[in-house]
């Protein structure tokens, strides 16, 4: 049967379009449950036996939520316990309308076999379609459909009722208008709250449940604490006509009470509009996206110096009304002394959330018996939550996750729900799951669509892809990568031609030959852009076989490669480059450290070992003529764990060493992302995914003039070639750390390299590299990025066939905000994984003295560095509980005098290192000054005991 939905649309240029869509009916729309004999489905999803202890419903069920307890009620409906559920095509496309992660998260739900979810296309099932009435809302008319599908889905279940024993069906609402009129057409319908509650043997069920607008008053104060948001139409107006900026809520680290908001202007220009006290942040989160109006300029202040915690025990709002306002003048007085002040302003609007679950800890309420607790986020620019839960006890020194519901203008914190416990705080497990969530990193196990597009094994090259690539396996290719490395992307070869001059070539694993585009694995690797390299972990962006065997370029087997090949004289002038889809089969795997030995036993002189040596001679020539156009040589210490074989704790801490074959690696690795990034932008000047570092604005250097003036070093930052030659020639006699302690806060003095699209950006330089042009191509097998770079080499070689993303310029540039977004999350993730591994390493062994470098002046405290451990830590001089010394502090320096002692940048001191414990979610590493000696500051050294024996390395 055919039916014709008509709708208007409105179109760019401001008119308006009719639409008239063919709508089928159907009779063959099987209803999905075992017990129906009548329709003829091949295999039925709802289970006869249907019956979950219920004081509602004590007979066997299917349930029917409408699209509000979906949207609102997740987190319930994926618990195990809830099966049978019916969802209908009219819920499951208005989810998909208003929410993405909540339509996605529904969508794995269907596609769990023993959760027994059913979808029915009700919208196409002749008996169940309906058609909007005039005058009769979206809404309303959604409403209706669900009624009338719950209605035939009653009656047609009834004719096989002899089977299922009175199975019924029940309608899952929360809006009251919606079940009344379901019980005026004889339906079973209940609030969702209710049924859930009535689940005799699942009471933890309740903790999950998010509040409705009725419950949130319940828990509120009947003060108004906050402003009232403004309508969505009136934020609208304002901003058009310029009385609101529009910009992305960021909370404070260090101070509750205070946050930016970021306002995106035309291109470039952004500015930063300043937030403080409870009044003027308005209920705002970390991250949403809000109207903001300027305060007159008379009201506007200067960023607080001062460090305030939101940490005290849970109490009632009114208790904390007193403490906040001292808070609130501390930080004004505070301010009232400052002249440097910004931009200030209040939210007057939300104009989109951006919640997600949270990880943390619940803080028991002082009430016995009360349900009400709050619960702290590890997160600290997130405000506490309050939630309601009965297994309080149960959940105290665990890391849980909890959602936010909403944030009513009575109440000084958010109302959220329970969702699921991680485990105990402090397990190594539990803490690196928590790190994945809060990084936001995708770390699920691959899905079976994912996996279904892998090779089947027994994999081999085939004679076809023989004869489309280049036979490169006589080659004497190798590989040099660190110990322990199965994701082998890049391997090398050197050797000399005829004519004198020398061929070398880097072969990279062909990935795009496995991940083709648009399946579900090259969607599941563009979504997780990056891999995730842990301490002892690693989150793969493409399936195990291929990253650690398929595609690895390990030896003495056959591979699959992308070559680029260069003719080059003894002086390292490229003469001709090609590129070319490759066979080839590494002659050796090497560490840097095993490559280097090769290089420098003057007793070998095999083919490897020759590769070897032209190699580096070369690599030294291509890095002298780089460093000579400016490219900078910074520094950032990094660490490396020694891990016990057994309990895989960290047992031993050290600073990574470079070798030279470290810089040879990256000399070939940088000039073929250069040679590449030619070579896509020559061919595809509008769409080639390229990578740029931009020039750091001028401010980002103060801090290191000031560094390097208070030893009497000059350095110069106005182009990046006078910043690196003046880094060659700082030294300081007797201070032969000097020139690194410069290069790692000159490392912090610079922006992020970001992905961008050529034909949405005119700047491609890359400050760092001192390179016009750059793109990464060299690591396929963890970066999305050099997957799309090697399909458009290989569309322009004609190795492979285009299709309409790639060269579609505003996908590759939402591409590429996606792959920035990750690789910054992923880098975050590293550095919290390495401080957590930090913690578990002084957690056994209790106090230690370090020598360390003072790295940062602060108005209370230094920042000190421990080379040995590549560790900062902050000693403090003000303690909360006891009168603190003397302290002035001067900018100019910057210089801290802490009694009769004045502390620089870069002074020597020695320090104890310990782990403070005391707040387990937090955890930090603690330093205390022994020298020099200040009284009443200084602490004596302790005594460390040698360890008693020296455990084993897992190296």
């Amino acid at each position: 049967m055919l039916k014709s939905k008509t709708f208007v649309k409105k179109t760019r240029a401001g008119g308006v379009m009719k639409i008239v869509r063919e709508h089928y009916l159907r009779d063959d729309i099987w209803c999905g449950s075992e017990i129906c004999a009548e329709c003829k489905q091949e295999s039925a999803v709802l289970q006869t036996d249907a019956s979950i202890e219920s004081d509602l419903c004590s007979y066997p069920h299917y349930v029917i939520p409408d699209t509000n307890v979906v949207l609102h009620q997740i987190d319930v409906l994926e618990d195990p316990v809830i099966r049978n559920v019916i969802i209908l095509q009219t819920v499951l496309q208005e989810v998909r309308h208003r929410s993405a992660p909540v339509y996605k998260r529904l969508k794995d739900i269907i596609h769990e076999q023993e959760k027994h979810f059913y979808t029915f296309t009700n919208e196409h099932h002749r008996e169940t379609f309906i058609e909007r009435e005039p005058g009769e809302s979206a809404n309303d008319s959604n409403d209706r459909a669900i009624r009338v599908a719950a209605k035939w889905y009653s009656q047609h279940l009834k004719k096989a009722e002899s089977e299922a024993d009175g199975l019924k069906v029940v309608l899952l609402t929360n809006d009251q208008g919606n079940k009344q009129k379901a019980e005026e057409s004889g339906l079973l319908v209940y609030r969702f709250e209710e049924y859930i509650k009535s689940l005799l043997g699942n009471p933890e069920l309740v903790d999950r449940l998010a509040l409705s607008n009725d419950d949130k008053h319940d828990i509120t104060s009947s003060k108004v604490l906050f402003p009232e948001h403004l309508h969505l139409s009136r934020i609208q107006a304002g901003i058009k006509s310029g009385t609101f900026l529009q910009g992305t809520f960021r909370a404070s680290r260090d101070n509750y009470l205070e946050a930016t908001v970021f306002v995106q202007g035309e291109g470039e220009d952004s500015t930063e509009v300043l937030i403080q006290g409870l009044q003027n942040l308005n209920r705002a989160v970390y991250q949403d996206l809000v109207a903001v109006q300027l305060l007159p300029r008379s009201q506007w202040v200067a960023p607080s110096s001062v460090v305030l915690q939101d940490e005290g025990a849970a109490k009632d709002d009114n208790e904390e009304d007193k403490e906040e306002e001292d808070e609130e003048k501390s930080l004004r007085i505070s301010a009232a002394a400052e002249a440097a002040r910004k931009p200030t302003g209040q939210i007057v609007g939300i104009i989109k959330r951006n919640w997600r679950p949270f990880c943390g800890m619940l803080n028991l309420s002082q009430i016995k018996e009360s349900t009400r607790h709050l619960f702290t986020p590890a997160d600290r620019r997130i405000p506490r939550i309050r939630i309601e839960t009965r297994q309080a006890s149960t959940l105290a020194g665990q890391r849980i996750m909890v959602a936010i519901d909403g944030w009513p203008k009575h109440s000084r914190y958010p109302n959220g729900h329970f969702v699921r416990s991680l485990g105990n705080a402090g397990d190594k497990e539990t803490e690196q799951e928590v790190l994945l969530l809060e990084h936001d990193i995708p770390h699920q196990a691959f899905s079976q669509a994912v996996l279904s597009f892998l090779p089947k094994m027994p994999w081999a090259i085939t004679p076809e892809d023989m004869g489309r690539r280049e036979d490169l396996r006589l080659l004497t290719v190798c590989s040099v990568d660190p110990p322990g490395c199965t994701d082998i992307d890049d391997a090398l070869h050197c050797r000399e031609l005829d004519n004198g001059n020398l061929e070398v070539g880097v072969h990279i694993a062909d990935v795009s030959h496995f991940i083709r585009p648009g399946n579900a694995m090259d969607k599941e690797a563009a979504s997780r852009g990056t891999t995730v390299y842990l301490c002892g972990k690693r989150i793969d962006m493409v399936p195990e076989l291929l990253s650690s065997n398929l595609c690895s370029l390990r030896s003495n087997v056959e591979r699959l490669a992308f070559s680029c090949i260069w003719e080059m004289n003894h002086k390292a002038e490229i003469i001709k480059t090609r590129f070319t889809k490759s066979v080839i089969k590494s002659k050796a795997s090497l560490t840097y450290a095993e490559a280097q030995m090769m290089i420098d036993d003057s007793t070998k002189n095999d083919d490897i070992t020759k590769s070897l040596r032209g190699l580096n001679k070369l690599a030294k020539v291509l890095k002298r003529k780089r460093i000579e156009k400016g490219a900078l040589t910074l520094s950032s210490l990094e660490v490396r764990f020694h891990i016990d074989s057994e309990t895989h704790d960290p047992i031993d801490l050290q600073t990574k060493e470079l070798m030279e074959t470290n810089s040879m690696v990256e000399e070939f690795m940088l000039l073929a992302n250069i040679s590449v990034a030619r070579k896509i932008y020559d061919e595809f000047p509008d769409c080639a995914m390229l990578r740029k570092h931009p020039a750091p604005p001028p401010s980002n250097y103060d801090i290191l003039l000031k560094a390097a003036k208070s030893k009497d070093v000059e350095i110069h930052t106005d182009s990046a070639k006078a910043l690196a030659d003046s880094l060659d020639v700082a030294r300081v006699d007797g201070f032969p750390y000097f020139n690194t302690l410069l290069r790692i806060l000159a490392t912090r003095c610079m922006m992020q390299a970001v992905y961008f699209c050529s034909g949405m950006d005119s700047d491609f330089h890359h400050y760092g590299l001192a390179s016009a042009i750059y793109t990464h191509f060299t690591s396929p097998i963890r970066r999305y990025a050099d997957i799309i770079v090697h399909r458009l080499l290989a569309v322009a070689i004609a190795a492979d066939s285009t299709y309409p993303d790639l060269m579609d310029k505003q996908k590759q540039s939402a591409l590429s905000i996606n792959l920035n977004y990750r690789h910054k999350m992923s880098q975050y993730a590293q550095r919290a994984s390495v401080a957590f591994h930090t913690q578990l390493f002084f957690k056994s062994r209790g106090i230690l003295n370090e020598e360390g470098f003072v790295l940062f002046v602060r108005k209370n405290a230094i920042i000190v560095l421990i080379p040995k451990f590549g560790l900062e830590g902050t000693v403090f001089f003000d303690a909360k509980d006891k009168a603190g010394p003397n302290l002035h502090f001067d900018e100019e320096g910057p210089t801290l005098k802490v009694e009769q002692h004045t502390f620089h940048i870069f002074d020597m001191v020695k320090v104890t290192i310990s782990l403070d414990a005391s707040n387990i979610q937090h955890q930090k590493i603690r330093m205390s000054l022994i020298e020099p000696v200040i009284s009443g500051v200084s602490v004596p050294a302790p005594d460390v005991e040698p360890l008693a024996k020296k455990p084993k390395l897992d190296r």
